[in-house]
């Protein structure tokens, strides 16, 4: 996206169906994108910041995914392009919550661990 847009832009099935070519707007989203590997590749490394380094990119991928359920709902593409779309645009999204939900409760239990709380284990009978 960054380094040949145009090539890109021809390259990606339905990309072209979406709009006419704008070098600018295709070099913006590679840009978001690298912001978010690089978010998710921090997190990896940073276990304390994990939770916002992977939230943060989660919800662009959420509103990108949801956008593109919201173009089919109104009318502007066919049903057929969640399926196209799927890899590239609603995969990521999942497995960007599925793992943001991990380290959500991941540093939950490293909170109660630190903190020295043992919850008490009830007695039946």
């Amino acid at each position: 996206m960054l380094v040949s847009p145009a090539g890109w832009y021809f390259a990606v099935p339905g990309v072209t169906t979406t709009g006419p070519f704008n070098q600018h707007f295709i070099r913006d989203i590679g840009i978001i994108f690298i912001f978010i590997g690089c978010g998710f590749l921090l997190g990896i490394v940073r276990p304390v910041h994990r939770v916002l380094l992977w939230g943060a990119p989660v919800m662009w991928l959420w509103g990108h995914a949801l956008f593109h359920f919201w173009e089919v709902a109104v009318g502007i593409c066919g049903p057929s392009v969640l399926v196209r779309d799927f890899p590239a645009v609603t995969l990521p999204a999942l497995i960007g919550a599925a793992i943001t939900a991990w380290a959500v409760a991941d540093a939950r239990d490293i909170c109660r661990q630190s903190s020295g709380f043992r919850p008490v284990a009830r007695q039946v009978g």
